[in-house]
């Protein structure tokens, strides 16, 4: 089978339950940037995978990455296609416990974070600030289409997983956070 079918060249894109769709539509934009997300997370968990320390981190993202697949789905579903999607498995309460964790392991800080410090660090809030998008592109698609809560309330919790990752990493590393001093 070729990977490519020329369905789209008119600028049209099947949804899941087979409507066809421009590939302005939001929904499309949201699984679009759900998919960018998933290969910023990627590159995330290949950073980092060389430190025998950070694989349980490694695995989290990994498990990450197969959640954004069931997000994409969701957000990708359209007439016709919520029997097949229905039974897929999306939901925020692993990323709560992880969230919880990190955060007990880390001081407390009453100030902003800003990226920086070590690539590892900044590429957790670029997957963070794309996850926000996402989140943003899901949620104006929710207002137009029927769109699984799932989605949107896992992009909303793995912000802050990103986020906390960031801050965990920063001190595994010695990269030191910077905060936002005005």
């Amino acid at each position: 089978m070729k990977i490519y079918t020329k369905g789209g060249d008119k600028g049209l894109t099947s949804l899941i339950g087979g409507e066809r769709v421009y590939k302005t539509d939001e929904r499309v934009e949201a699984y679009g940037t759900v998919d960018e997300l998933t290969a910023f997370t990627a590159l995330l968990a290949d950073k980092i995978a060389a430190d025998a320390d950070m694989r349980s981190h490694v695995e989290m993202l990994r498990r990450i990455e197969s959640r954004l697949m069931t997000v994409e789905a969701l957000l990708a579903t359209g007439e016709g296609g919520r029997d097949k999607t229905e039974r897929l498995q999306c939901d925020a309460t692993e990323l709560e416990r992880e969230i919880d964790a990190m955060q007990e392991r880390l001081p407390a800080i009453d100030k902003f974070t800003v990226p920086g410090g070590d690539e590892r660090v900044s590429l957790c809030h670029v997957c963070r600030t794309v996850c926000r998008r996402a989140e943003r592109a899901a949620v104006r698609a929710a207002q137009i289409y029927e769109i699984d809560k799932r989605a949107t309330i896992y992009l909303n919790r793995l912000s802050d997983y990103f986020y906390l990752l960031g801050r965990t990493l920063a001190e595994h590393f010695h990269a030191g956070e910077i905060l936002w001093i005005p």
